[in-house]
């Protein structure tokens, strides 16, 4: 049986810059990926934000991993001409009432070390956004956007360059510990079912990552995924051009989202999205009867917003650890020894931020790994 140093479910994002990252210090990698391509699914379906770090609980992942990524991956962007922009973004306070709750903001984002925000009184915000309404805002100028299927090309090439196998169409069966590393099954469209050794599995399976972790005997709540749906409607009548940056609520109280935000993109669309549904499936099916909801939530402080000028465009899935009502939840990146299962690295609830945290993943993941080979 053919014996690999490490092997990687998913080739999204985090899978991909795993590879990436791992290729520099090891050999003898493989991704296994599902799909006929990488990123189909969470890593393609996100409005392509490089986020700043603001939103998170201080001393969690999702802070420490933000603020890293974010440095990380524009350095990456601009080493590897993947086309970005540093665009910046306001978060808006829409009346008095909501003007504690983005102070509590910034004391939150400058406490996780986010050391560029700008509280903005209402004449300043005008000056560099006349279109919008709001009472206050935060601005932070270092929040970007980020051509996503560029940066995962990217990161495949590389991969590849340096000897890594990206197996595509290839359904992962199952994966089992043995001796001192796994057994791991697959089904190829081609071949059928086949097996090989590795001494070092990493679950990047995204939207099916709890069901890895299952497959390999790691059955616990904790580890359970919600799907939650987020649609995007596209907005017409050239009105992206009213914009300078991207332009987001005080997010709701939830923690669920960030609140129906705009998405600039780097071809000069808008897009309004996304919005938050807990779904019991997988679909991304755009409901268009949502427009007038997403018109009303953001007419507040879009104003040129017309409910004529919405059309649907895409859904994506989160895959969240955080059920509905419930309190915060961190993302889970875990060597599984303490299951029992030295060598296989769990990446599980890998939401938002999660495109802006890959390169910082991938260093945690390579650091993991340095204790176990």
């Amino acid at each position: 049986m053919e014996k690999l140093q490490i092997a990687i479910v998913g080739a999204g994002v985090i899978g991909l810059a795993t590879a990436s990252e791992l290729s520099k210090h090891y050999s003898d990698i493989v991704v296994i990926e599902k799909n006929s391509s990488f990123g189909q699914e969470a890593s393609s379906r996100n409005s392509e934000v490089i986020h700043a770090g603001i939103y998170y609980p201080k001393g969690s992942l999702k802070a420490r991993m933000c603020l890293e990524g974010k440095r990380l991956l524009y350095v990456y962007c601009q080493q590897n001409n993947i086309n970005h922009k540093r665009l910046g973004k306001l978060i808006v306070a829409i009346n008095n009432n909501e003007i504690e709750n983005l102070k509590g903001l910034l004391r939150n984002g400058r406490e996780n070390g986010v050391d560029d925000l700008l509280f903005m009184s209402k004449e300043e915000i005008k000056k560099i956004e006349p279109h919008i309404e709001a009472t206050a805002a935060i601005y932070s100028p270092s929040t970007g956007i980020i051509d996503s299927h560029s940066l995962m090309k990217t990161l495949a090439d590389e991969s590849q360059a340096r000897n890594v196998q990206i197996a595509y169409a290839t359904q992962l069966v199952d994966v089992e510990k043995q001796g001192d590393g796994f057994r791991v099954t697959v089904k190829d469209e081609r071949e059928g079912n086949f097996s090989f050794a590795t001494r070092v599995f990493i679950n990047a399976a995204g939207l099916n990552s709890d069901k890895i972790s299952g497959l390999a005997g790691i059955d616990k709540d904790e580890y359970a995924l919600k799907y939650c749906k987020g649609n995007y409607f596209r907005v017409g009548g050239n009105k992206a051009r009213l914009l300078n940056h991207l332009i987001y609520p005080v997010p709701p109280q939830d923690g669920i989202s960030l609140g129906i935000h705009t998405a600039l993109d780097l071809a000069g669309s808008l897009r309004l999205g996304p919005d938050a549904e807990y779904v019991d499936k997988i679909d991304y099916n755009v409901d268009e009867y949502k427009s007038r909801a997403f018109y009303e939530d953001t007419h507040r402080f879009l104003p040129f917003i017309e409910p004529g000028d919405l059309a649907p465009d895409m859904a994506g899935i989160r895959a969240k650890l955080q059920g509905p009502g419930e309190d915060f939840r961190d993302f889970l990146i875990r060597e599984e020894s303490q299951n029992g299962l030295s060598g296989f690295i769990n990446l599980i609830g890998i939401d938002s931020p999660g495109l802006t945290c890959s390169i910082s993943i991938a260093h945690e993941v390579r650091n993991l790994i340095r204790r176990v080979l």
